[in-house]
């Protein structure tokens, strides 16, 4: 064989053994393993974080469900204790007494500390009365002479009537009580159904000339608007019935746009030649 040719030859291997081909494949490997390393740890973190989330969700939902339970037991403890009122049983109870009668013993230890710490004691329909809890209405009438004297106070105040919700809510058997006042009282209806009572003082049911009917009859009222009527009443410290019923809603009235089509004004020129130019306005097209 040429000399040549075997240098050649021999010069080649050297090279193909001096060429890092495995070395090369092994780094290549190697980066596969760190990449599918990191892969599974991703997914293992992410698995994680799935799981985190599925298990704030769920206590999120738990969370709702315990609040809207205890507000629910608190809602039924508060018209339970309005009920009984007005049955006429206001004496006081225990938190044990009220959570068997509305069937609630059953709740847990946090959600009694709740109502005994915050619901109860903070709620404005629930009186504490040594330790244990009433009813508290907005009027605490006893029975009918007890509202007899409170319309009356109202009318001498010049306060108007009560609701009639407010005086069920506060008396006991209210309903009887009422009707045995008969004529004591009177009921007036609000435009929004709402029946109102008043004191009927009988000592203003008198009988008047029919000449001074006539004068006030002929005083001219149109004048006189509702605003100024009530402005009257303030100034004299008498409280208006609309402070107390439903309030009525002025709609928004919409501006006017102002007039679009306004006269243009134009700049005039030669003011000098005032007195030499003529208008030729007036003159029609065709006649000189």
């Amino acid at each position: 064989m040429d000399p040549a040719l075997l240098r050649d030859r021999e010069l080649f291997k050297k090279r193909a053994l001096n060429t890092p081909a495995v070395e090369r494949r092994s780094a290549a490997s190697e980066s596969s393993k760190k990449k599918k390393a990191k892969l599974d740890v991703g997914g293992t973190s992410s698995s994680k974080q799935n799981s985190e989330g599925s298990n704030g969700s769920f206590n999120l939902k738990s969370f709702s469900v315990s609040s809207n339970y205890k507000f629910g037991v608190l809602a039924k403890i508060v018209n339970y204790m309005k009920t009984r009122h007005q049955r006429g049983d206001t004496h006081p109870l225990t938190l044990e007494e009220i959570l068997d009668e509305t069937q609630h013993l059953d709740i847990g230890m946090k959600q009694k500390q709740w109502l005994m710490s915050e619901a109860l004691v903070n709620n404005p329909k629930i009186d504490i009365v040594d330790g244990k809890y009433a009813f508290k209405p907005r009027y605490n009438l006893k029975d009918k002479k007890a509202l007899l004297r409170l319309l009356d106070k109202h009318d001498q105040r010049g306060l108007g009537g009560i609701l009639l919700e407010d005086i069920e809510e506060g008396l006991p058997n209210a309903q009887k009580a009422i009707k045995a006042l008969g004529d004591q009282i009177i009921f007036v209806t609000r435009p929004d159904k709402k029946k109102i009572l008043f004191y009927n003082d009988k000592s203003c049911q008198f009988t008047v000339d029919e000449e001074f009917q006539k004068l006030w009859r002929s005083v001219p009222v149109d004048s006189m608007d509702e605003e100024k009527i009530e402005e009257y009443l303030k100034r004299q410290g008498i409280s208006s019935m609309q402070e107390s019923g439903p309030k009525k809603i002025t709609p928004v009235q919409k501006r006017k746009k102002a007039n679009s089509q306004k006269k243009r004004r134009f700049k005039t020129h030669n003011d000098h030649l005032a007195g030499v130019l003529k208008d030729y306005t007036d003159v029609t097209p065709g006649k000189q």
